[in-house]
């Protein structure tokens, strides 16, 4: 067994100095599956399978920038006290939001290159990140963070969730909600519906449905955490941010339905960046 199912180490491997951590690991094979799937989708409506290559590579890269700078800005004070800590990933701290607008604007930034249209580009990966979303959140099991208030065992049980969870959710003598179990299964929910949902939707509207749905949950879950990112005192960062993201996918879908009229996902066919369409 790798690890003991009662207590789980985050650190997965040692290799002299270096340790490699579940979290990076989980992270990183999230990632994958969701680039995999990605190619699938490119075939379906005419892209080559590479065409995702430089752009979910680009945008991994900046997006864990931009997650760590996100993450430093609204933890300044600290960081202004301790700035040899800054770089220092390996000790925590990374925000999904800033991950999240890190790559769209890498990705906005690419299509423009490539002459790809970049509406098209986000209903192909936006259920591949929901779904990476969703496996990325076992990494914060792993580290035993991200969680949110204090829940007697009772209350665990009552949720008839796996005994190895309820036991990793006990720390310094405490359980707690166990809430990357919850984000993980909407994100997963989220995968799901707009997999199902994308070959009846018109282009554009995958990628806003994902900036809705996602937003929905993070809204509500964060109010669970404990270790949120604050703006004010009573004022959670994710929560506002999952606000404005939520209504952004609203006025996206109206928008593009009154100037743009984009056609239905599957009959869409490769587009570039000027593409102005007319609903099949």
């Amino acid at each position: 067994m790798l690890f003991n199912l009662n207590y789980i180490n985050p650190t997965a491997i040692n290799i002299g100095p270096l340790s490699i951590k579940w979290y990076g690991i989980i992270i990183a094979v999230g990632i994958l599956i969701g680039y995999f799937i990605a190619q699938e989708s490119l075939k379906s409506i005419g892209l080559h399978k590479d065409t995702l290559v430089d752009i979910i590579f680009y945008c991994a890269i900046f997006g864990f920038l931009v997650a760590r700078i996100y993450f430093v800005i609204f933890q300044w004070p600290y960081y202004m006290e301790n700035p040899s800590e800054i770089p220092k990933i390996w000790h925590g701290g990374i925000a999904i939001h800033g991950g999240l607008i890190g790559g769209f604007i890498t990705g906005i930034i690419l299509c423009k290159l490539k002459n790809l249209n970049p509406f098209q580009i986000g209903d192909i990966v936006a259920p591949s990140i929901i779904l990476a979303q969703g496996i990325g959140r076992w990494g914060n099991f792993m580290n035993h963070e991200a969680h949110g208030g204090p829940v007697s065992r009772t209350f665990l049980e009552s949720m008839h969730i796996p005994e190895f969870i309820i036991r990793n959710m006990y720390i310094e003598g405490v359980y707690y909600h166990p809430t990357f179990l919850y984000e993980s299964i909407w994100d997963i929910l989220g995968f799901i519906i707009l997999i199902t949902l994308r070959k009846h939707l018109r282009v554009g509207e995958t990628f806003s449905l994902y900036l809705i749905w996602y937003s929905i949950g993070r809204f509500f879950i964060e109010g669970l955490r404990t270790d949120s990112l604050m703006l004010t005192s009573h004022i959670r960062v994710a929560q506002l941010v999952s606000v404005i993201l939520m209504i952004m996918g609203i006025i996206l879908i109206i928008y593009r339905r009154i100037k743009h009229q984009p056609v239905i996902y599957k009959n869409a066919g490769p587009l570039t960046w000027n593409s102005r369409v007319k609903v099949k």
